[in-house]
C-alpha cells in the first residue's frame, strides 16, 4: 500500500517510475483468495480516513469513482464480553453513547467527553506528527508545532493508555473496549501511552466504512491508478541489494541485473532493507533496539450458517486483558483465552461465501516470532478459538467448518518480509516511540527513503498512505535543491 502510493505520488511530480515486487501481484499484506467457494481478504480489514486516498486520486487528477467506491457503516463493531454482556457500537453518536450506558453500565456523559477529547488530542496533536517528518528541522518550524506541543499534556505521555481509560470510566468493560486500540499499531495498553487515546476518534467520529469488492478493491484502485500514471510493474522480481556509491543509492540488484536511478524508496520492513539489501548488520541491530509490535494467528473459516447476531466487525473479549497482553509481549506466549477479531465481508457482499454461509476472517493477537513453536501454538489456538466462541454464541461451531486456512507469523515474514512476522514493524510502548520510529529518509545515504508500516508514522492503511506523502514532499524538497 505504502510502495504504490509513494510510487503514484512521485509519478504525479514527474518521476519515471518502476516498482519491482517479489510477489506475483501488488498489495503486500492486503491480498486476497478464494477456496471451496468462499472468498477473504488476506490482511486489512478496517477500512478508516477515506480522505486518504480521495487525496491521492485528486492529487493524481483522477476522478476515485471511476475506480473505487466506497460507504459508509452505520455500525462499526459488535463487542462481546465473557460475563454476557454485549454491544453494538453504532455509527450514531447519540446512540453509541446511551448503548454504552444501557449495555454496559457506562454513563453517556463519560463517553460523550471521551470522544470530545479524543478527537481534540487527534486534530491538536496526531494530524500533525503523522503527516509530517519528525526527523526534519523544519518541522519544528512548521505552522501548527506549537498548538501540537501544548496540547501534549503530561496525562498523555506520563500515563498508560490503561491508566488513562481507568481514570475516565466506571465499568471494566468501557476500560477493555478503549484499552484494545493499542492493538491498532500492534502495542500493549497497560504500557503504551495515553496518546494512543486519540484512535478511538478515527473509528467512533469519523467513522469506518466498507470498500465495494472487499478491502482488496482498494489495491486494484491504486494498481490502476499507477498504471495510468506510466509506473512499471516487475513482478515475481526479487531485489537482492540497494546500490551505493560512496555516500548515496545510485541504483539496485533485481534478479541479478543491475537497475540504475535517481531515487531508490525501499518498502520492504526497514530491518530486512538495512540487513539484507544494505548489507549493513550494525545498523539493523540498532532497528531491533525498539520492541517489535505484536503479530496475528489468522484462521479463515467457511462457516456453514448466517449468524444474525454477528456482523461486519466483531469482538468477543478476553476475561483477563491484563494476562492477554503479558502473555504477547513478556512471555511471548498466546493467553489460554485470548481475544478474537471476526470480520465477515459476506454480511456486505452474499457473493463472497455460498447460499446461507458466511465467510469468517477470525483473527488473535500473538507474539512476534522469536522461534515458537508455531505448529503446536495453532493447534491449541485453535481449540480455544473454537471452545470460546462456541460458548459465547451458544452453538458447537466445529462441525460448522467446511473449508479452512491459516496465517502465522512465519508465514507473514516469508509473504511479505515482515521482520519476526511483526504487522507494524516496531511497538508504540513507550512514551517516545513515535520519535523513535525510523525515519522516511537515511540520514547517511543519500537518495535513499523509506515508506511504509516499518517506518514513521507506522503500520495501517491511514498511516501507510501518510507515509507515502511524506515521502514524495521530501523527495520534492530534496530535488529542488539539487536542480536551483
Amino acid at each position: 500500500m505504502g510502495g504504490m502510493a509513494a510510487a503514484i505520488r512521485l509519478a504525479v511530480q514527474g518521476f519515471d517510475v518502476t516498482v519491482f515486487e517479489r510477489n506475483d501481484k501488488p498489495g503486500g499484506k492486503l491480498g486476497w483468495f478464494s477456496k471451496d467457494g468462499f472468498s477473504f481478504d488476506t490482511g486489512p480489514s478496517l477500512f478508516t480516513q477515506p480522505e486518504n486516498l480521495e487525496a491521492l486520486f485528486a492529487l493524481a487528477g483522477e476522478p476515485i469513482a471511476d475506480y473505487f467506491t466506497y460507504k459508509k457503516m452505520p455500525v462499526s463493531c459488535h463487542y462481546f464480553f465473557e460475563n454476557g454482556r454485549q454491544m453494538i457500537a453504532s455509527a450514531d453518536k447519540q446512540t453509541l453513547a446511551a448503548s454504552f450506558e444501557n449495555d454496559l453500565n457506562e454513563k453517556a456523559s463519560a463517553i460523550n467527553s471521551y470522544l470530545r477529547d479524543s478527537e481534540l488530542l487527534y486534530h491538536n496533536i496526531g494530524d500533525f506528527f503523522i503527516s509530517h517528518s519528525l526527523h526534519k528541522a523544519k518541522t519544528y518550524f512548521s505552522k501548527g508545532i506549537w498548538t501540537a506541543l501544548k496540547a501534549a499534556r503530561l496525562r498523555y505521555t506520563a500515563k498508560s493508555l490503561h491508566q488513562y481509560n481507568s481514570s475516565r470510566f466506571q465499568s471494566k468493560e468501557a476500560v477493555q473496549l478503549f484499552n484494545r486500540y493499542a492493538t491498532y499499531n500492534g502495542s500493549n495498553p497497560y504500557k503504551a501511552p495515553a496518546m494512543l487515546s486519540l484512535i478511538p476518534h478515527l473509528e467512533m467520529n469519523q467513522g469506518t466504512f466498507y470498500p465495494d469488492g472487499g478491502m482488496i478493491a482498494i489495491v486494484d484502485a491504486l494498481y490502476k491508478l499507477a498504471l495510468k500514471k506510466g509506473i512499471v510493474f516487475n513482478f515475481n522480481m526479487n531485489v537482492s541489494a540497494i546500490i551505493r556509491n560512496n555516500t548515496a543509492a545510485t541504483g539496485i540488484i533485481a534478479g541479478e541485473k543491475k537497475v540504475l536511478a535517481d531515487i531508490i524508496v525501499s518498502n520492504v520492513d526497514v530491518y530486512f532493507t538495512y540487513k539484507n539489501l544494505l548489507q549493513h548488520p550494525q545498523k539493523a541491530a540498532k532497528v531491533l533496539k525498539q520492541e517489535r509490535s505484536s503479530s496475528a494467528l489468522i484462521f479463515y473459516w467457511g462457516i456453514d450458517r448466517q449468524f444474525d447476531t454477528l456482523g461486519l466487525h466483531n469482538i468477543f473479549f478476553s476475561d483477563n486483558y491484563q494476562k492477554e497482553f503479558d502473555s504477547i509481549f513478556n512471555t511471548k506466549t498466546v493467553f489460554e483465552d485470548p481475544t478474537v477479531y471476526i470480520n465477515i465481508t459476506s454480511k456486505q457482499e452474499s457473493k463472497h461465501a455460498p447460499s446461507g454461509c458466511e465467510n469468517w476472517f477470525v483473527m488473535v493477537n500473538v507474539p512476534a516470532n522469536s522461534g515458537q513453536d508455531w505448529v503446536a501454538i495453532k493447534q491449541t489456538v485453535r481449540r480455544s478459538v473454537i471452545a470460546k466462541l462456541s460458548r459465547m454464541l451458544k452453538t458447537d461451531l466445529e462441525p460448522l467448518i467446511r473449508t479452512e486456512a491459516c496465517l502465522d507469523p512465519v508465514t507473514i515474514e516469508t509473504n511479505t518480509a515482515s521482520y519476526m512476522g511483526s504487522l507494524y514493524g516496531t511497538s508504540s510502548n513507550s512514551p517516545l516511540a513515535a520519535f523513535f520510529r525510523h525515519p522516511n529518509f537515511s540520514k547517511a545515504i543519500k537518495n535513499l527513503y523509506f515508506v511504509g508500516g516499518s517506518v514513521h508514522p507506522g503500520g495501517g492503511i491511514p498511516l501507510c498512505l501518510k507515509s507515502a506523502a511524506i515521502v514524495a514532499d521530501l523527495v520534492q524538497d530534496d530535488f529542488k535543491q539539487k536542480w536551483r
